[in-house]
């Protein structure tokens, strides 16, 4: 006999007695977690930090976040090699965000507003020589001063730069512009030195006995040559000279006719000087234009303003002297590798003459490594370990002496990376690696949160205008422009507070507070919707061992 069913029990209460988290197999966590861009970044830049705080519309605190590891965010906006761009997870999406240009919008506010490094509160009594005063050698005095340690910079030139005021051009990097990102670092107490030039070890024993610890940014200020053209000759001049002496404005007398051996971005400088100079210039470079190791930008700028590339060529000899005759020749060219030399190989069967008055050579430098003995030195080197520190006690170094990632932001972050681990030493600490945390991929963003959209076009000078009046190249962009390419960054690994979790949550297990959101263990069944909703890859789902 069937038994009635006994009444629906209901009550008002909640269904918190119903503890589902058991049914789960893994659990989604809120993570702050690095993104692609700051991982390439050699200064490691928070860069979506500053970028979030320029979407805000607060460029003050975007400065703060960005000088707590580089001082420099106008240089740096105007020439840095951006690999951050090209890590950029956007790039897969539509285009890569314009992270290099957000950043000269920054530094310029900063510029124009008149904002400064406080000065450290303490001072500790510990002393530091850093010899060099390029990128490098005030990188480490920055941070250096900013921790509190006493600093004196030694260099050799009349004025502070290195190559970036006696390598690159006024119209790539404003000497105003220069002046005052240097000069804030300077009046935060660096006792500057000029006139020093290391000479052998005797001059290391000494710095070593009168300082604490020493940071060495010597840079590389041996140029190359090449076995096809003479030692020396009236026509023949390096690419570093002819741009220093037009950085101190005395620009020398080439010629009409000008041929610039090279391919990198100090042939790019070199050919665009001397273009401004009223010469007709010929750019010789053995890599293919698609190969080139100048920047994409700077190759097109050249080409616009006159430059005459003649790319995979490569010179045999010159003849003659009124007007030189250039023997040159069409090849296939390979970058060498750690296990390979470069390879050259002809193609076709004949080659070309060019007639010019001058030949400008840059093709690269090497560093001074004779002061050194052989055991600190290898592969055209000054030895260092990953913190930059050498074989010598209380000796570290870095930029173009220790390594031929020679870019401007590697030789910061360089710069930085060795007063970091001073400041350790004359702590007393130890050594701790910090562990190395994966960035959300571009399949990780909830990308239909993000509309796609181009990146702006970079506004240029005319060419007229440009080539008359040495004026700065590339414009910036708009403050609305700002604004509208900040908003296109995802903020990868970054919480932007969208409350997606929170709403698409059919639990109703994620809380959130002042202190940010949380997943409630006892009620989350793991289904991943909260991961799959984040617009910034920053929640992941982990699986639960039991």
């Amino acid at each position: 006999m069937n038994m009635p069913l006994p009444p629906t029990a209901w009550t008002t209460g909640t269904t918190e007695v119903f503890k589902t988290g058991t049914w789960r197999s893994a659990l989604p966590q809120h993570l702050a977690r690095p993104s692609p861009c700051h991982q390439a970044c050699p200064v490691n830049g928070h860069i979506a930090e500053w970028i979030g705080h320029a979407r805000s519309g607060d460029l003050r605190r975007a400065w703060e976040v960005l000088v707590l590891n580089n001082p420099f965010p106008a240089i740096a906006g105007r020439i840095c090699h951006h690999p951050c761009e090209t890590s950029c997870n956007r790039a897969g999406y539509d285009e890569a965000l314009a992270v290099c240009r957000l950043e000269r919008a920054v530094g310029d506010a900063a510029l124009a507003a008149g904002w400064n490094f406080e000065r450290p509160g303490a001072e500790k009594e510990g002393h530091v020589a850093v010899v060099g005063g390029g990128p490098s050698g005030l990188s480490a005095a920055y941070q250096l001063r900013r921790r509190g340690w006493r600093v004196s910079l030694y260099e050799a030139k009349p004025r502070l730069g290195g190559l970036l005021r006696y390598g690159i051009p006024p119209y790539r990097l404003p000497r105003r512009v220069l002046n005052a990102e240097i000069d804030r670092i300077v009046q935060l107490g660096v006792d500057v030195h000029h006139g020093f030039t290391m000479k052998g070890a005797a001059d290391l024993e000494q710095l070593r006995a009168r300082h604490d610890m020493v940071y060495l940014a010597l840079g590389a200020g041996r140029p190359k040559s090449l076995p096809q053209l003479p030692g020396q000759a009236p026509w023949l001049m390096q690419g570093t000279e002819y741009l220093a002496r037009c950085a101190e404005g005395e620009a020398p007398q080439l010629g009409e006719r000008v041929v610039v051996i090279g391919g990198g971005s100090s042939a790019m400088d070199v050919a665009r000087s001397a273009r401004r100079n009223g010469c007709t210039v010929t750019l010789l470079s053995l890599e293919a234009r698609t190969a080139l190791p100048a920047q994409a930008e700077e190759v097109q700028e050249a080409l616009e303003e006159g430059v005459l590339l003649c790319d995979s060529t490569m010179l045999r000899g010159v003849t003659g002297e009124g007007p030189l005759l250039l023997e040159c020749v069409r090849v296939h060219f390979e970058p060498g590798t750690a296990g390979a030399p470069p390879r050259i190989e002809v193609t076709g069967s004949g080659g070309f003459t060019l007639a010019a008055d001058a030949v400008l050579t840059a093709i690269g430098q090497d560093a001074d490594l004779s002061l050194f003995p052989a055991t600190a030195v290898g592969g055209g080197l000054l030895q260092v370990d990953p913190q930059q520190a050498t074989a010598f006690p209380g000796v570290w170094a870095g930029g173009d002496l220790a390594s031929m990632a020679r870019f401007f932001s590697e030789a910061v972050g360089m710069g930085k990376r060795a007063a970091v681990d001073i400041d350790r030493a004359l702590r007393g600490g130890e050594r701790v690696e910090a562990p190395v945390a994966q960035a959300p991929q571009l399949a990780e963003i909830a990308t239909w949160y993000h509309p796609k959209r181009r990146r702006p076009d970079q506004g240029r000078l005319p060419v007229a205008q440009r080539l008359a009046s040495g004026e700065e190249v590339q414009l910036a962009l708009s403050a609305e422009q700002v604004q509208a390419e900040a908003a296109r960054c995802f903020s990868c690994g970054s919480c932007t507070s969208c409350d997606n979790c929170f709403q698409f949550c059919p639990d109703l297990a994620v809380t959130h507070g002042d202190g940010g959101y949380a997943v409630l263990a006892d009620y989350c069944k793991g289904c991943g919707l909260c991961v799959r909703e984040c617009s910034t890859g920053s929640m992941v789902l982990r699986e639960e061992l039991r």
